[in-house]
């Protein structure tokens, strides 16, 4: 790698001259500039490693000497060859110095062999309140990417070793850019000049296919609506047998027609009759685990609450404590429908003169009065 050619200057270029270079290229490509960018972030690094050594007078002589410095990164793989000015170059072929590190980085930085891991799969599963509660099991179909079974997600398939098409047998491949000459160690055959593989047919060289998949889920007790389920590499298949993503299940539990979940209780809402609010009883509720008697005093009000121990929701481990169901009273009038139960509740009145709305009436007349 030439210095001198990645800050596009001359070998005898000033100290100045390497100065200006380099603040017009890093504000081109720098990584504060272009986030995200992979290509401008690798040419950046290039640029201000050649900034480093050819602004020292001390480092710079040395490179000089030397022609080159040591380039132990693994990406490395690319070398200048020199010019060619036996053809002009016009158009198309002309080269940007933008042009040039395009070509030179364009395999990638360290960090493309994460690109090949497969992606997430998120789904949504549908489940009761009380499968919510005690746990349950899901069968979901999806489509994903597998592992190509051909070529066991390698991409490729052996073959009978012979001359690598790609380099000719050469190890490696040359290109220009403008009047500048570059070559890099074949991809195909590792630089060998051989081939020993081939793309395979079936996935295309991805190691990838789609298909469809049946996943059995098991959703853990006490999940809560809207809560996530991961199932580890059930995503999409990594490319050429990179890490497979996980597949996620989204739950959302479906409305229950007596009760709602409140943390650890459950709520219930408990139709009264007058007569029974006015004089007490005793009435059977439904619970998850079967029926709870819960005792309505006499004089009981519409929206009153009362609280059953531990029959909510159950404890999910031995030595955990159980939730509680929390009844609402709703007082239901009885439907009119003879002289004797009008006759009745007349009597009734009667008989109790009390004014029920004693203190709303006190409290709208300080609203007015205040106004």
């Amino acid at each position: 790698m030439d210095f001198y050619i990645v800050l596009g200057l001359e070998r005898s270029a000033s100290l100045g001259e390497v100065k200006r270079a380099y603040r017009r290229l890093a504000r081109k490509y720098h990584p504060d500039i272009n986030p995200g960018d992979r290509i401008s972030a690798a040419v950046f690094r290039r640029v201000n490693e050649a900034y480093q050594i050819l602004s020292d007078p001390t480092e710079r002589r040395r490179y000089d000497a030397r022609g080159t410095v040591p380039d132990d990164s693994p990406e490395s793989s690319f070398e200048f060859q020199g010019f060619d000015f036996s053809a002009t170059a016009e158009g198309d072929d002309a080269s940007t110095f933008g042009d040039l590190f395009a070509d030179v980085f364009q395999a990638g930085e360290p960090g493309d062999a994460a690109e090949g891991e497969g992606t997430d799969l998120h789904l949504a599963v549908r489940i009761s309140l009380e499968e919510a509660i005690r746990g349950a099991e899901r069968s979901v179909t999806l489509t994903r990417l597998d592992q190509c079974s051909a070529c066991r997600g390698a991409g490729v398939l052996r073959m009978t070793e012979g001359r690598c098409i790609e380099c000719r047998g050469t190890g490696s491949l040359r290109w220009a850019r403008g009047h500048m000459v570059f070559s890099r160690s074949c991809t195909h055959c590792g630089g060998s000049g051989r081939q020993q593989h081939r793309v395979c047919e079936r996935c295309s060289g991805e190691g990838t296919v789609s298909r469809a998949d049946s996943v059995t889920v098991r959703i853990p007790p006490g999940v809560t609506d809207g809560g996530r389920v991961r199932v580890p590499a059930r995503g999409h298949a990594g490319r050429r047998g990179a890490q497979p993503g996980d597949l996620y299940l989204t739950v959302e539990i479906e409305p229950h027609p007596l009760f709602t979940r409140e943390g650890k209780d459950l709520q219930l809402v408990l139709p009264v009759a007058v007569h029974e609010a006015a004089l007490g009883a005793k009435i059977d509720v439904p619970t998850l685990d079967g029926a709870a008697r819960v005792r309505v005093p006499p004089g009981t009000q519409s929206g009153q609450r009362f609280r059953v121990r531990g029959r909510g929701v159950p404890a999910p481990a031995a030595g955990g404590t159980a939730g509680d169901l929390v009844v609402e009273v709703r007082l239901v009038l009885p439907r009119l429908v003879d002289e004797r139960s009008k006759a009745l509740l007349r009597e009734f009145g009667r008989l109790n003169e009390d004014n029920v709305r004693e203190e709303f009436e006190a409290a709208a007349r300080a609203v007015l009065e205040a106004e």
